[in-house]
């Protein structure tokens, strides 16, 4: 090979590396440790988006246990029988088989820290309780203000009522939802974005419906893409003094993006097309892949 075609085929390879680069699938951590109440649909939300991921370039892992595994707990198997000891995931594992019909092995653990964060695009918040230390918290609010993509479904609002900077991150703190699955019609707040897709202004949807705390929950810092059309749904004994119900919205955190939504709740809402194309629509926002606008509301609209 004479030098003029060696230092061609060195230059094309240079280039070529960058587009290489540039088609591996984004990598999405989905999270679904509850430290609170266990939905039975986190399982078949973990299948779905497995299984739908390649479709939009997504390469989709979970974590179903992010505590110590072999911390020792205490409990009683039945109400009025003996106490017995085993280890926190062992104890998880039996209450996550209870509710989804599987089972959590040490291979699905995994702690939410700044090396796991280096080897993800973004992390989808699908938990209850407490999937974080304050230390692993400070390292995921760090990433997304670095540029790293933050997303959350459903209770991911229910979680980490003891860390107010995280209410802050994710946009509100979950107050309560009227019995029931509730029927309403959907209020697209903004068409143009790409969380918007398969929904229509009036859209008729069935779910547990979220009401939101008065704070952190705020219009003037979020950029809200669905809400209740009004009048459409009954929230019983949890009226909100505005008539404000949002349903999904989406802000800017530093260089980061976060993107939430709070349908997820029903198997039935996961197997939806509708609710796949909002939910990929808002990862592919939080992630740069797609435009989309992230100016605070403001104002209740429609």
């Amino acid at each position: 090979m004479n030098r003029r075609c060696f230092w061609a085929m060195l230059l094309l390879s240079a280039f070529a590396l960058p587009t290489l680069a540039e088609d591996k699938p984004k990598r999405v951590l989905l999270v679904t440790h509850s430290g609170g109440f266990i939905h039975d649909s986190i399982g078949f939300a973990e299948k779905t988006l497995k299984e739908i991921g390649p479709k939009h370039d997504l390469d989709v892992s979970c974590f179903r246990f992010t505590g110590d595994p072999d911390a020792k707990v205490k409990y009683k198997p039945k109400k009025d029988g003996p106490e017995v000891e085993t280890t926190a995931l062992a104890k998880y594992s039996e209450d996550y088989r209870v509710r989804t019909g599987t089972t959590v092995e040490l291979k699905h653990c995994g702690r939410i820290n700044a090396e796991t964060l280096k080897n993800v695009d973004c992390v989808l918040f699908f938990t209850t309780g407490n999937p974080m230390t304050k230390d692993e918290f400070k390292d995921l609010s760090a990433w997304v203000k670095a540029g790293g993509a933050f997303a959350g479904t459903h209770c991911a609002t229910d979680t980490m009522y003891g860390e107010p900077a995280y209410g802050d991150l994710i946009g509100a703190y979950f107050r309560s939802h009227p019995p029931g699955f509730q029927k309403l019609k959907i209020n697209v707040e903004d068409a143009k974005h790409p969380a918007s897709a398969g929904f229509e202004q009036g859209t008729p949807y069935e779910d547990e419906i979220y009401i939101f705390k008065d704070a952190p929950y705020s219009r003037n810092r979020l950029h809200i893409i669905l809400s209740a059309e009004k009048g459409t749904f009954d929230p019983a004994k949890v009226v909100r003094e505005d008539g404000d119900y949002a349903i999904s919205w989406c802000r800017e955190e530093g260089k980061g993006k976060v993107f939430y939504t709070s349908f997820g709740h029903k198997k039935e809402v996961w197997k939806d097309e509708r609710f796949q194309k909002h939910l990929v629509g808002g990862l592919k926002w939080a992630m740069g892949l797609v435009p989309g606008d992230a100016t605070p509301t403001g104002k209740i609209t429609k």
